[in-house]
């Protein structure tokens, strides 16, 4: 048996390799899946270039009225879009890939340039004199800010997938009046101070006033957070093996866990004329894990903050008037089990109409809805259906329309597919902008009447239309991805896979990877690449010609990828199967869509089944060991939160409730490891600060007081996900055939 599986790991290893040149083998071989357009002045006609194949090139022109596509010789001698001021964009959107800014100063003055960062916060960048230029390099969906010396804002400028030209002039509308002169308020020795007037004398270092003032527009109020310091944990890492020097090296890392103390947060409300502080009760605000996003109302009649409370089942928009501290509920947003603060809250001020756009799951599923921000009524429920609101992509106050992604609009379509939507503030005039039987992204027209939809699913390469934006009507089709090089070398593309959930009406997706050597006469043994974080869904919905578990898969196994209940992008009740909870992953479900996988396909062998990931995957893999031992044979784990009271506070909490109750315990893979019966691989790195490396060797302590047997790879110098390292790879594969592919040692 030890020749056969000696035999059985070299072959492994040959087919490792032979992975590794698929990797190349199929890089560069499919072409015309982008479009990058360029539009002439008028945005009636754009061009654009194919890579094709030996390095070759086309030119496309297109006319987008006619709705003409035309081969031409060369590139036109147009195409660099000018970008218009965005007034109502306020901080930078998710980084896309890397272009340009051309500023043109066309004023009389002195321009300084800002990058506006997902705060809102200002970062200096450039200073361009009057009539000059400056060329900026940025990230799709950053925003930029032009102002004069004196800080009179001049334009915002988002960055496009196209280099730019932002155009800097003279304001059409008169200057705005200046803002009136604030006191010299500050904070000193953890008080407040109004000149040489102290405000506060309680203030101590433990528990003190700090941060930036937040002044009323008319500068008679303002407002400062004090904050009673929190725990102060922190993680200690030995870095074993340093490059610079022979001893070992101590590493630290703040790093509060579930049930530590976090810092208080309340805001603090002074009156300038006075020179007194007029107090807030905090009944809404008891117990914060956040406050933030404080604004004054232009009138300064109050200000409004974020109060997230902790435990994360209280959210609330809290108006303050600041006459008197009176505070109310804008909003108040509650929820028995979770809300997701961290991946769905949107909420959008309409200052001009006193009105407010929030998000919420409160009908069981993530929609937007229209508030009076006066009465703290919802006027209108926005968006409504058995389907979700992805994200918000813009809001147009003028027109009084949302633009945004969403997920499940399109029946028929798996609902994890991105799909791009207008609609009305008042709920009316829903256009789905996007349709093909994929997920979507688009990029607009710089005047905004037409758009590029790129479209693609795992087994379709890119498909990307041109489409009119008022009623969503394609005017051509562009490009069809040629990925005919890339399916001579032997590839295949991932299957899409869908089954019955646990509670046998709940469709479970995931796809199914085949070795490129697949012999449809053989059983393959079946791995699952699994990563049951509650933050998202995780099973790819994009072409690619190469995904990870393929590496594997190689190997000689058939590999897939679920996402069970418990995970988002759903309905809320799918998603809440995760609430204190995280020890299900999702189990049941996986494991009913593997045997529906294996009835249909009789060369998957669901009687050797095994499974791996990592963090949070690392986790899922062990507890599938320990609890469904009949099921899963043979597990990796890499860089587990085997125990989440061991893990970082902010995903553990937001999932696992507060306080820390006993089910933390029970579903410990620590507390569990008694009932290990299958073979089990551990990986850590040393310098993890993202997952706690003891929350590893927590586990190791159980297993050999449990007289368990595993393997344990200690990686020096690594950090989080040590185990998608090469060598790591390497010794994963050979454990898999090892236990998988040659049976019992």
């Amino acid at each position: 048996m030890k020749l056969v599986v000696a035999c059985l790991i070299l072959a492994a290893l040959l087919v490792g390799a032979h992975a590794d040149s698929l990797r190349q083998q199929t890089a560069n071989k499919v072409f015309k899946t982008r479009v990058v357009p360029h539009w002439d002045a008028e945005g009636n006609r754009f061009w654009y270039v194919n890579d094709l194949p030996d390095g070759k090139k086309e030119f496309i022109l297109v006319d987008a009225v006619k709705g003409t596509r035309t081969l031409v010789p060369k590139p036109p001698k147009f195409g660099v879009t000018t970008l218009t001021p965005t007034p109502t964009a306020r901080v930078s959107r998710r980084s896309g890939e890397e272009t340009s800014i051309t500023f043109t100063n066309q004023t009389a003055v002195e321009v300084r340039i800002y990058w506006l960062d997902t705060d809102g916060g200002r970062k200096p960048y450039a200073t361009i004199p009057a009539g000059g230029t400056h060329r900026q390099q940025t990230f799709v969906g950053h925003l930029w800010l032009a102002t004069d010396t004196k800080g009179r804002e001049l334009g915002r400028f988002e960055a496009t997938d196209e280099d730019g030209i932002a155009v800097i002039a003279e304001p059409s509308a008169p200057p705005p009046k200046p803002a009136p002169k604030r006191p010299p308020a500050r904070i000193q020795d953890h008080n407040v101070w109004l000149g040489d007037t102290p405000l506060t004398k309680d203030g101590t270092e433990e528990d003190g006033y700090r941060g930036a003032i937040h002044w009323s527009p008319d500068a008679t109020k303002f407002v400062v957070m004090r904050t009673r310091k929190g725990d102060d944990r922190k993680v200690y890492l030995i870095e074993s093996s340093p490059k610079d020097q022979l001893q070992p090296k101590l590493h630290w890392c703040s790093y509060l866990k579930p049930g530590d103390n976090v810092p208080i947060s309340k805001p603090h409300l002074f009156d300038v004329a006075t020179a007194r502080e007029i107090p807030i009760a905090d009944t809404l605000f008891p117990n914060p894990w956040s406050i933030n996003d404080i604004r004054w109302a232009a009138d300064s009649s109050h200000f409004t903050f974020l109060y997230n409370q902790r435990g994360h089942q209280v959210v609330r928009v809290i108006a303050v008037d600041a006459r008197n501290g009176a505070a109310r509920a804008v909003v108040d947003e509650q929820s028995a089990t979770f809300i997701d603060y961290a991946h769905k809250l949107f909420c959008h001020p309409l200052d001009a109409t006193r009105e407010l756009i929030w998000m919420s799951e409160r009908d069981g599923w993530n929609h937007l809805y229209l508030y009076d921000a006066d009465t703290g009524r919802v006027k209108n429920q926005i968006t409504r259906g058995n389907w979700v609101v992805r994200g918000v992509e813009r809001v147009d106050e003028t027109r009084r329309q949302i633009w945004f992604r969403a997920g499940g609009i399109r029946p028929g379509q798996d609902p994890y597919y991105i799909h791009y939507c207008r609609v009305n503030f008042d709920g009316t005039g829903l256009v789905v902008l996007t349709e093909g039987d994929g997920t979507h992204n688009i990029r607009f027209s710089p005047d905004g009447r037409f758009f590029l939809d790129s479209w693609s699913r795992v087994d379709l390469p890119p498909v990307t239309e041109l489409r009119r934006s008022d009623n969503a009507a394609r005017v051509c089709e562009l490009e069809r991805a040629d990925w005919s090089a890339l399916l001579k070398t032997g590839w295949q593309p991932p299957e899409r896979f869908v089954a019955k959930g646990r509670d046998g009406t709940t469709d479970i997706y995931g796809v199914i990877y085949r070795p490129t050597t697949f012999d449809p006469r053989k059983k393959y043994p079946i791995i699952e690449h699994i990563y049951a974080g509650p933050q998202d869904s995780f099973v790819p919905k994009a072409f690619a010609s190469f995904h990870g578990p393929q590496e594997l898969a190689e190997a000689g196994f058939v590999v897939v990828q679920i996402d069970g209940m418990g995970t988002s992008n759903r309905s809320k009740k799918f998603h809440d199967v995760c609430w204190k909870n995280l020890g299900d992953a999702g189990l049941p479900d996986r494991i009913l869509w593997i045997k529906a996988a294996a009835a249909k396909y009789p060369q998957l062998d669901a009687t050797r089944v095994g499974i791996y990931g990592g963090s949070a995957g690392g986790q899922n893999t062990v507890r599938a060991l320990l609890m469904y031992p009949d099921f899963y044979k043979v597990g990796a784990a890499d860089c587990g939160c085997h125990d989440n009271r061991m893990d970082k506070i902010w995903w553990n909490e937001l999932w696992m409730g507060w306080p820390v109750g006993p089910h933390y315990a029970e579903q410990s893979n620590v507390t569990q490891a008694h009932r290990l019966q299958g073979k089990l691989l551990l990986t850590v790195g040393e310098l993890d600060k993202n997952v706690d490396p003891s929350s590893t060797m927590q586990l190791v302590n159980a297993l050999i007081k449990a007289d368990k047997n595993f393997e344990l790879l200690v990686i020096p110098g690594a950090g989080h996900g040590a185990g998608e390292s090469a060598y790591a790879k390497r010794r994963r594969t050979e454990f898999f055939v090892r236990h998988l592919l040659g049976g019992k040692e």
